[in-house]
């Protein structure tokens, strides 16, 4: 009996080790990949921290709605109010040169939409191209802005759009650069709007998303130019760090994720816009096609105006600045 409780301990032994040294190994692993995200995760604090503190705020703030806002406001006349596309801030107008330009003979008010560059943005409530432009239509009114011209890029065209629809009497004339107007088939939604997914999304937001993002910026900038070269002041003076803060990050696939929908909801009241509107796009922009987009909003629009640039991308209000300030009026 001895000889055979011995056998058996010898054999439960063996059984048992392997397994527990399996676990043992998948804890070390869980462990590592936990301090590992740690350890990202203070490194992109500590790089948040460094971005905002080397790019401060450019102008001003307004409360509106339980709501900071961060507006820069230059020159005198009639009013332009500039709306940036998703990923930017304020700089992207002022790297293009368009504010300056425009602020030698209007009133230019540019906006950090919400959750970008140093505008707040809640989480209380979803940010939609209608909400932002219930906010837009309430700050314009704090600062006695009457009638302005509306010029929207990219996602901002959302937003702008949705200003004229349901503040008609905020707007005196619409120009939307490169915009996304009809809902379509988009693969690279799904991966852009991953960081927005709760609990998961926040946790690659403060760990992976700012790696990713640093790495992929080369190859965003050449895509969002193409066919152009990538214009010279947005490499040397945009705060691309700024973008890599995980707030930011958060709004970016936010409005990723609401795209197309939105585009959708917006898409069945074109019929409503009565002021003027001018639509301007690069012919070979490889972020939205042109002529399932700007050109089919044209055709859908009577009285608008377009313009399709040749040999310029997505960001036409650097490649083709002149253009832009004809299609808005500058004098």
């Amino acid at each position: 009996m001895t000889s055979k409780a011995a056998l058996d301990q010898s054999r439960h032994k063996r059984h048992k080790t392997p397994r527990t040294g399996n676990r043992l190994l998948s804890w070390g692993i869980g462990a590592a990949a936990v301090g590992a995200l740690a350890g990202t995760a203070l490194i992109n604090r500590s790089r948040t921290k460094r971005a905002e503190r080397d790019n401060p705020a450019l102008g001003k703030f307004l409360t509106v709605d339980g709501v900071r806002l961060h507006y820069l406001e230059r020159g005198r006349g009639d009013p332009v109010v500039l709306l940036h596309g998703n990923g930017t801030m304020i700089e992207d107008w002022i790297v293009s040169g368009l504010l300056d330009e425009l602020a030698k003979s209007r009133r230019v008010i540019a906006f950090d939409r919400p959750g970008f560059g140093h505008s707040e943005r809640p989480r209380s409530r979803i940010w939609t191209p209608n909400a932002q432009a219930a906010l837009i239509a309430d700050a314009l009114r704090e600062l006695k802005v009457e009638k302005p011209i509306v010029v929207g890029h990219s996602f901002g065209t959302q937003v702008a759009v949705a200003l004229a629809l349901d503040h008609p009497e905020s707007v005196a004339k619409l120009v939307l650069l490169g915009g996304y107007f009809y809902p379509s088939v988009r693969v690279d939604v799904l991966f852009a709007s991953q960081p927005a997914v709760p609990v998961v999304g926040d946790v690659m937001r403060h760990t992976v998303s700012p790696f990713i993002g640093a790495a992929m910026m080369p190859l965003i900038n050449a895509k969002i130019f193409n066919p152009a070269p990538i214009a010279k002041r947005w490499l040397e003076e945009f705060p691309f760090e700024m973008t890599l803060r995980p707030a930011q990050i958060r709004a970016e696939s936010a409005e990723a994720a609401i795209m197309i929908p939105a585009a959708a909801a917006l898409s069945s009241r074109y019929s409503e816009l009565k002021m003027p509107v001018t639509i301007v796009a690069g012919r070979g922009d490889e972020i939205v096609t042109t002529v399932y987009q700007s050109e089919l909003l044209h055709k859908a629009l009577p009285g608008s105006r377009f313009e399709a640039v040749e040999g310029a991308g997505h960001m036409v209000h650097h490649t083709a600045t002149d253009r832009v300030l004809s299609a808005i009026g500058h004098a």
